[in-house]
C-alpha cells in the first residue's frame, strides 16, 4: 500500500490541490461574511451548488453541447469556459446579496442575536436546496464536456492535466484579486472598517448596507467560481451537492482560522490533499468521515484554527 502511495504521489498531490482550491473559493464565501457580520452563512453551500447549475446550463442550454458533440478547441473553447466562468460568479453573487437583503438585513437591523440568522440561514439553505430538488427530480445533472482534458506534460511520472492545471490558475488569480481588493480598494478599506467596529464606521459615514452586500457579492462571486471549477473538473452535480462541499469548505475555513482570508487558502489546501490522500489509502467512501474527524479535531485542539481571526486587522 505504501508503495502504491509513493508511486501516485504526485498524481494524488495535484488533484488534491485542484480540490483544495475549489474548498478555498468557497470557504472565502464563508470567511467574508463572518468577518464583517460574525455569522455563519449556511446558505454559501447552496450558492455553491446553484453556481455548479449556472455552469451545466451555460455549456448545454447556451452553447448547446451534448455528451456527443465534438471537443470546442481554440478561441471557441476560451469563450465557452470565460462565459460558464462569469455566469457562475454574476449568478451565485447576486444570489448570495438577495440571500442577504431576503433573510438578513432586517434581523440585523433589529439586533436579533446569533441564533435568529442562524435559523434563517438553515432556512434559506433548505428553500435553495429543495426548489432545485424538485426542479431535477431528485435526479443527478451530468454536464457535458466542452474541453477534452488531455495531459500538458509529466512531473515525477504525474500527468498533469489541463483542467486540474485551469482550476490551481485561475483560482490563484481570483484568490490574488480578492486580497488587492481587501486591502487595496476604498470598499475593501470599507469592508475591514465595518469588521472592526460597525458603530464606529457608521459614525464615519460609512454605509453599512452597503458594506455588507458588496461582502456577500464578493464572497458569493468566489463561491460562484467555485461551482464553475467543480463542473469542470466533475463534471455532474445534484441538488444535494452543496451540503457536502459546503460542510468540507466550512471545516477548510475552521481549519485555517475563519474570518482569515489567509486561513482560508491554507485550511483548503491542506483539507483537499488530506483528503485525497484518505481516499486513497481507506476508499472514496470515507471522504465525508474525514472531513467530518478533522472539523471534530479542529474544534477541540484549537477552535481558532491555525491562523486565528485576523479579517479586523488586515483579513488577508
Amino acid at each position: 500500500m505504501i508503495g502504491n502511495f509513493l508511486d501516485q504521489f504526485w498524481s494524488l498531490t495535484f488533484g488534491g490541490l485542484s480540490l483544495g482550491f475549489i474548498y478555498i473559493l468557497i470557504a472565502l464565501g464563508y470567511t467574508m461574511v463572518y468577518g464583517v457580520l460574525r455569522m455563519i452563512n449556511f446558505a454559501n453551500s447552496e450558492i455553491f451548488m446553484v453556481g455548479t447549475f449556472a455552469t451545466i446550463i451555460i455549456i448545454r442550454d447556451v452553447f448547446q453541447f451534448t455528451q456527443t458533440s465534438e471537443y470546442a478547441t481554440g478561441f471557441r473553447l476560451w469563450l465557452i469556459l470565460g462565459t460558464a466562468l462569469i455566469s457562475a460568479m454574476l449568478v451565485s453573487g447576486i444570489l448570495s446579496m438577495l440571500v442577504e437583503m431576503v433573510a438578513y438585513r432586517r434581523l440585523r437591523r433589529m439586533n436579533s442575536g446569533v441564533l435568529a440568522p442562524l435559523i434563517s440561514a438553515i432556512g434559506v439553505s433548505m428553500v435553495l436546496s429543495e426548489s432545485v430538488r424538485i426542479l431535477t427530480d431528485s435526479r443527478p445533472v451530468a454536464s457535458p464536456r466542452a474541453m477534452e482534458k488531455k495531459f500538458l506534460g509529466q512531473f515525477f511520472d504525474a500527468g498533469i492535466r489541463i483542467d486540474n492545471t485551469i482550476i490551481v490558475i485561475s483560482a490563484l488569480i481570483l484568490f490574488g484579486i480578492l486580497v488587492t481588493f481587501v486591502n487595496k480598494t476604498r470598499m475593501g478599506k470599507a469592508i475591514r472598517a465595518v469588521s472592526m467596529n460597525p458603530n464606529a464606521a457608521r459614525l464615519m459615514g460609512i454605509n453599512i448596507d452597503g458594506v455588507v452586500s458588496a461582502t456577500f457579492l464578493v464572497g458569493g462571486l468566489m463561491t460562484g467560481a467555485a461551482g464553475f471549477f467543480y463542473t469542470l473538473k466533475y463534471e455532474n452535480t445534484s441538488a444535494f451537492i452543496g451540503f457536502e462541499l459546503g460542510i468540507a469548505a466550512f471545516t477548510a475555513a475552521i481549519l485555517g482560522g475563519i474570518g482569515n482570508i489567509k486561513g482560508a487558502f491554507y485550511g483548503g489546501l491542506a483539507l483537499g490533499l488530506l483528503e485525497t490522500y484518505a481516499s486513497f489509502f481507506l476508499g472514496t467512501q470515507w471522504k465525508a468521515v474525514t472531513v467530518f474527524v478533522v472539523l471534530v479535531l479542529v474544534l477541540y485542539t484549537r477552535p481558532n484554527g491555525l491562523f486565528g481571526e485576523a479579517l479586523t486587522q488586515t483579513r488577508a
